[in-house]
C-alpha cells in the first residue's frame, strides 16, 4: 500500500557500513580476474587494466543504476524503506568464463589477445541468453518452493563464499583473525565498535596494518593511470565469429547463463524473504543487457544481482551503498588505482566479510522457509559439495602435474576412478552431481519441499524436466548433446512417473502429512 507521506531516502547512515562489504565483494572478484588474466592467461596489462576492468566498471555503473531505480520504486510502492539489491560480476560464472572459455582458447592457440575477444564475444551472447530468461523467469519463481530457490544458493553461500574465504584466513591467520573478529564482533555479533565505525571498514584498516607490520603489504603505483572506457567494436565481432567457427563452446556458454539468469530469480527470491519485493523479469533483463554492455566495453564476465541481499538488509542500508560502489568502483577502474588496491590490500584482510555474507545468506533462509523445509534447503545444498570436489581434486591434478609428478593420468581415467572408490572417493558420482549443480540442486529442493506439502504432481513436474535436462546434457553431462536415456535420466524419469502415478491410486485424505505446517514462515521484519 503506498502511503502519501512517505518518502524514500537513499542514503542512511546503515549504508556506510553495507558499502564496505558489497565494495570488498567486486573488489576481490576485480583482484581474482585480472590476476588470472595477466599472469596465467598472459594477457598484457594494457589490455587487463585499460580494458577488462573498465568494462566491468561500466557494466557494473549501468546495472547499479537500474537497481537504485528499483529500490526507489518498490519503496514508493510499498511505503517503507528497503534495501536495494546488490550488483556484480557473478563469481561463479566468472571462474566459468575464466577457464570454461578464455582458457581453452589461450592454451590452444596461446594468443591472449584472441583469448579476450572470444571472452567479450561469450559475453555479449551470454548476455543475449540471460536476457531471454525474462520469458520463463517469472513462471518459474511460480512453481518453484521458495526451499529449492534458495537452498542451491545456501550451497554456493557455504562452500564457495563461506569455506573458500575462511580457508584464506587460515592460512594466513595473523591477518586474516584480526579482521575476522572485527567482522564477527561488528557484523555478526552486531556490537558497536568505537565511534561507530563500519566493522568492514576497520577489519581492512586492521588487516592492512598486521600485513604491513609482518611485510606481506606494499604501497605500489605500477599501472595507477587514466583508462577511459572504450567500446569495442571490432574485437567484440571477431570474438563472435570465433565462436561460430568453433560451436562447441556454446556447450560450455548456455549452460552457464542458464544458471546465471537462474542465480538472479534465487537472489530476488532471496530478497523476497527478507521483506524487500522486486520483479524478476525486470532484474533478469537487466542483468543480461549490463553483461552485454560490459562486453561492449571490453569484460568477457557477466554481471548479476549478488547474492547476499539479507546481509544488507540486516545491515539496514538503503540504495546508498551500491550508489558508492557504482561510483568507487568505476573511479577506481578508470584510473588504475585496482592495481594499487591489490598491492595494498591483502586477500585474507577482505575475506572475513565474504564469510559473513555467507552465515547472513544461510541464516535468512532458515528464517525465512518452514521448518519442515530445511530437509529440501539441505539436500540443495549437497551438489555444490561434489562441486568443490571436484573443482579442487582438478585442482590437484594439476599442481602434481606442475611439480613434475611424471606420468599421471587425467581425472576420469578407469584405473584412477577405481583406485579412488577403493578410497573411499566416490568420483563418478561427484562429478554428476557437480555438473550443472546450481540446477541440480533446485530441482532436488523443490523436488523435497513439493513431497513434504504434499503436492505431488509439482514434484513430478521437477523430476521429469530433470529427466529432459540430463538427457540433453544441461546437467550430469559434460557438454550439450542430443537426447539419449543414461542411467540418470531413467532413474528420474522412473521418479517422475511415481510421483505422478502412485498418488492417484489413494483416496483424498490418505496421503496427507498431518504433521506439515500449511503456511510458509513469515519473513524476518524488516529492521
Amino acid at each position: 500500500m503506498q502511503n502519501g507521506s512517505y518518502t524514500y531516502k537513499l542514503f542512511h547512515r546503515s549504508d556506510f557500513s553495507a558499502f564496505w562489504a558489497l565494495f570488498t565483494d567486486n573488489l576481490i572478484n576485480l583482484m581474482v580476474l585480472a590476476g588470472v588474466c595477466q599472469f596465467v592467461f598472459q594477457m598484457p596489462a594494457e589490455i587487463v587494466y585499460g580494458r577488462i576492468v573498465p568494462g566491468a566498471a561500466i557494466a557494473i555503473l549501468a546495472g547499479i543504476a537500474v537497481y537504485v531505480g528499483l529500490a526507489k520504486r518498490a519503496a514508493q510502492k510499498h511505503g517503507r524503506d528497503v534495501t536495494a539489491l546488490p550488483y556484480g560480476i557473478s563469481t561463479p560464472v566468472m571462474f566459468v568464463y575464466l577457464f570454461g572459455v578464455i582458457g581453452p582458447i589461450y592454451w590452444s592457440t596461446n594468443d591472449p589477445v584472441l583469448a579476450w575477444q572470444v571472452g567479450i564475444g561469450a559475453g555479449f551472447m551470454g548476455g543475449i541468453v540471460a536476457a531471454f530468461g525474462a520469458v520463463i523467469g517469472p513462471w518459474l519463481k511460480r512453481v518453484t518452493p521458495r526451499a529449492g530457490m534458495l537452498g542451491t544458493l545456501c550451497g554456493i553461500a557455504l562452500v564457495f563464499i563461506g569455506t573458500v574465504p575462511l580457508a584464506t584466513v587460515f592460512e594466513n591467520p595473523f591477518i586474516g583473525f584480526a579482521s575476522m573478529v572485527i567482522i564477527l564482533w561488528g557484523l555478526v555479533g552486531r556490537f558497536r565498535l568505537p565511534y561507530n565505525i563500519p566493522a568492514g571498514l576497520l577489519a581492512l584498516i586492521v588487516g592492512t596494518v598486521v600485513a604491513f607490520a609482518i611485510g606481506e603489504a606494499r604501497i605500489s603505483f605500477d599501472g595507477v593511470g587514466f583508462y577511459p572506457p572504450l567500446p569495442y567494436f571490432g574485437d567484440l565481432i571477431a570474438g563472435i565469429q570465433h565462436l561460430f567457427a568453433n560451436p562447441e563452446l556454446f556447450l560450455v556458454l548456455v549452460p552457464v547463463q542458464i544458471y546465471n539468469f537462474i542465480e538472479t530469480m534465487n537472489n530476488v527470491e532471496s530478497a523476497e524473504a527478507a521483506g524487500d519485493h522486486y520483479p524478476v523479469a525486470t532484474c533478469q533483463i537487466t542483468d543480461g543487457i549490463g553483461t552485454m554492455v560490459g562486453a561492449l566495453f571490453g569484460s568477457p564476465f557477466p554481471t548479476t544481482a549478488y547474492i547476499g541481499h539479507p546481509a544488507y538488509k540486516r545491515m539496514g542500508a538503503h540504495a546508498g551503498y551500491i550508489i558508492g560502489v557504482g561510483i568507487v568502483i568505476p573511479l577506481a577502474a578508470f584510473f588504475g588505482l585496482l592495481a594499487f588496491l591489490t598491492n595494498l590490500i591483502p586477500v585474507a584482510a577482505a575475506a572475513p566479510v565474504l564469510v559473513f555474507v555467507a552465515l547472513s545468506l544461510i541464516t535468512n533462509t532458515a528464517h525465512s522457509i518452514k521448518t519442515d523445509h530445511m530437509a529440501a534447503v539441505t539436500i540443495a545444498m549437497m551438489p555444490h559439495v561434489s562441486s568443490f570436489l571436484i573443482t579442487k581434486w582438478g585442482s590437484l591434478m594439476g599442481a602434481l602435474g606442475a611439480v613434475g609428478v611424471a606420468s599421471l593420468p587425467q581425472l576420469g581415467d578407469p584405473e584412477l576412478t577405481a583406485a579412488l572408490l577403493q578410497q573411499g572417493a566416490h568420483f563418478e558420482g561427484h562429478l554428476a552431481l557437480s555438473q550443472g549443480a546450481i540446477l541440480t540442486g533446485l530441482i532436488w529442493g523443490a523436488i523435497v519441499a513439493s513431497v513434504i506439502d504434499g503436492n505431488f504432481r509439482n514434484a513430478a513436474g521437477f523430476a521429469l524436466a530433470a529427466t529432459i535436462m540430463s538427457s540433453l546434457g544441461v546437467i550430469h553431462g559434460a557438454s550439450l548433446h542430443w537426447p539419449e536415456l543414461s542411467g540418470v535420466s531413467g532413474g528420474y524419469l522412473i521418479a517422475a512417473a511415481f510421483l505422478y502415478i502412485y498418488p492417484l491410486f489413494h483416496k483424498d485424505g490418505e496421503l496427507n502429512n498431518e504433521n506439515v505446517v500449511i503456511d510458509e514462515a513469515a519473513a524476518p521484519p524488516a529492521e
